[in-house]
């Protein structure tokens, strides 16, 4: 009876804080519509802080802590309203996605900057005070959290529904131009929500930093648990939200206590945040579709088949020369880049071309490797056999939300990565007892591709080939049908199309391909194993596709090759790790509103040079693809009567 009041307890002390931080959420939420990815990351951040303030500079722990919830989170979070999310929450949901986990890595990757890595620890409030119960001591740190939980839901549940300022900030999502004309200030009314739910999530990190420690990813990952609350809430109702918090908090505590430490059931315990928000999306009504104006997105030049093949065939011929030069070692980094450049093409088709966002894209890859090293088929069969089995997993993942959409269809991804990473990657069921398994490489008609260069070679010639086929399903029929999705999919719900089972089977292709890149990967690498194929690789992915152009298989390429970069830079300059993952995000934050991202830059420059070149030039020939004025005009009549953009640019 005591240990069950013990761990009661402690679950009632963890959903108290779990409570602290959704009740921030949601009030962004509510006020801006706007879902805040990154929540977590900012109460790591504040909790950095706060140690900072407390431990390294030596001021009094009172002083730190208003410092921290009443100067540091308030202006933080007012300038990430005004800077950073100001009228997002009218943009396409994919763009507020990747702005917010933008915010996330870029957050982990400027406090890693800022404090390296290292023991900290932050003190327990009152650590010899406290009430005993039965046999059970309770701190005096649990009950100031409990107790602040009931303050936060309360004293939010009184700001939002009896003051002036609670009805401006839910008039400022609900219609801000009229908030406008009644002499309301919606961007202000805005600043203020996000003021006090980075305050909100503030406080919950400084409250669990004592219990789980100062790390970068633990703490900010507990946190996100507090998004199964949040969504038991809808998203818009604190009390409920509330008792989710403290439901999740009680079936955590019970899970490390009652389920066994060792064997498949164990996997449970770090799954019970995963499982119970999988739970709440599943359970979620049907989605009311956005109305009001069409917010489409420009995306990047379709290029004729000439030039497809033209840039294709100088890609995989000049893959084919390095793999002549090069050692093997950076062949191996050339097939990674490979390997990425793949996994984006999936999220070119699924983000850049749908609409939709995966945050555990890079897990799908897992999938894929898994299966072509468990098949033991080193061949083109068990290549294609390892592609499906990602598919049809894909597939399964977007099944049970396939009446919702936009952010539910995005979390139901990272539930999904969640539960892979700790249940399936980590278990001797998966990667075997030593955590690693062998993969040979495959043989095309009988010949085994033992060679890395010409291994890798043949990787470009699949990423090449996946390029152009998506390029030609972009052109046609399909791909319109995929745009007016990603822009307006209240449209082609007036116009009767029903998308639902068309956005499973996208999920499907999308992770077939990841699934492409991860079999070919564990053919590339002999070995593979869980530490691969983490749910956090598939963030940075998500930006670096977003930062290069999530819209244009040359986006996906240029991706691929800076992410690979990233540890080889990491190996030269150890200490500038954080910056560049802290780059990265903020990056992506700055391109979010604009998917087609760098490679969209050269496009234009390339556009720009050539009439300048061909002038000081006029011999020269044309580039592969290219026609001249004269002869372009005709197919450029044709493909504007088909609603698709001239080709000036590379694929």
């Amino acid at each position: 009876m005591s240990s069950l009041l013990s761990f009661t307890i402690l679950g009632i002390f963890t959903g108290a804080a779990y409570a602290i931080a959704a009740s921030g959420l949601v009030l962004t939420y509510t006020t801006t519509r706007v879902f805040n990815i990154a929540h977590g990351a900012f109460g790591m951040v504040m909790s950095y802080v706060y140690w900072d303030f407390s431990q390294r500079q030596g001021l009094p722990v009172w002083l730190s802590l208003l410092l921290v919830l009443l100067v540091v989170a308030p202006l933080t979070g007012y300038a990430v309203q005004r800077y950073v999310t100001r009228n997002l929450g009218d943009a396409p949901v994919s763009v507020s996605l990747v702005v917010t986990v933008g915010l996330f890595v870029g957050l982990i990757g400027l406090a890693q900057q800022i404090w390296p890595p290292a023991p900290r620890t932050v003190p327990f409030y009152f650590p010899e005070a406290g009430i005993q119960v039965g046999d059970t001591f309770i701190t005096a740190h649990y009950l100031i959290t409990i107790v602040m939980s009931a303050v936060v839901a309360g004293g939010l549940y009184f700001l939002l529904n009896k003051t002036r300022i609670g009805t401006a900030m839910r008039a400022a999502v609900d219609n801000p131009a009229l908030l406008r004309y009644f002499g309301g200030k919606p961007d202000q009314v805005a600043a203020l929500s996000w003021a006090i739910g980075i305050s909100l999530g503030a406080l919950a990190g400084i409250l669990l930093t004592p219990v789980v420690g100062l790390d970068y990813f633990n703490l900010t990952l507990l946190v996100i648990n507090a998004y199964a609350a949040a969504m038991l809430g809808k998203l818009k109702s604190l009390p409920l939200t509330f008792v989710g918090a403290m439901v999740l908090g009680i079936l955590q505590s019970y899970a490390v206590a009652y389920l066994p430490s060792e064997g498949f059931l164990s996997s449970i315990r770090a799954v019970v945040p995963a499982l119970f928000l999988f739970a709440v999306i599943i359970a979620m009504p049907q989605a009311q579709l956005r109305i009001g104006q069409v917010k489409g997105i420009v995306s990047a030049p379709i290029p004729t088949t000439r030039a497809m093949v033209g840039w294709g065939g100088g890609l995989v011929l000049a893959t084919a020369v390095l793999a002549l030069l090069m050692s093997t070692s950076n062949l191996l980094l050339v097939g990674t880049a490979a390997t990425y450049a793949i996994v984006m093409l999936s999220l070119v088709l699924l983000t850049g071309y749908g609409g939709h966002v995966s945050l555990a894209q890079f897990t799908f890859a897992g999938v894929g490797a898994l299966a072509y090293a468990k098949l033991e088929q080193p061949n083109l069969v068990g290549l294609v056999l390892a592609a499906a089995i990602a598919a049809v997993v894909g597939a399964l993942v977007a099944l049970p939300v396939i009446r919702l959409t936009g952010l539910y269809l995005a979390l139901s991804t990272l539930a999904f990565g969640v539960l892979m990473d700790k249940m399936v990657f980590q278990s001797d069921l998966a990667f075997g007892y030593g955590g690693v398994l062998t993969a040979e490489r495959m043989s095309i008609l009988g010949v085994r591709l033992d060679s890395t260069g010409a291994y890798v070679v043949v990787m470009v010639v699949f990423f090449v080939l996946a390029g152009i086929g998506l390029l030609m399903l972009r052109r046609g029929s399909l791909g319109r049908l995929l745009i007016a999705m990603r822009d307006s999919p209240a449209a082609c719900g007036t116009l009767g199309l029903d998308l639902r089972w068309f956005r499973v089977a996208l999920f499907g292709l999308s992770a077939g391909l990841a699934g492409l890149a991860g079999a070919l990967f564990a053919g590339l690498r002999g070995t593979v194993g869980a530490t691969d194929f983490q749910l956090y690789a598939s963030l940075p992915l998500l930006l670096m596709a977003v930062v290069a152009g999530v819209t244009s298989v040359s986006g996906a390429a240029l991706g691929g090759t800076a992410l690979m970069m990233l540890p080889v830079l990491q190996s030269y300059y150890p200490g500038l790790a954080g910056l560049m993952f802290a780059i990265i995000g903020f990056g992506a934050v700055a391109l979010g509103r604009d998917p087609n991202g760098l490679a969209n830059l050269a496009f234009k420059a390339g556009h720009w040079l050539k009439p300048r070149i061909m002038a000081l030039a006029p011999d020269l020939p044309e580039l592969p693809g290219r026609q001249s004025a004269k002869g372009a005009e005709p197919e450029r009549a044709a493909r504007d009567e088909m609603g698709e953009v001239p080709a000036h640019a590379a694929p």
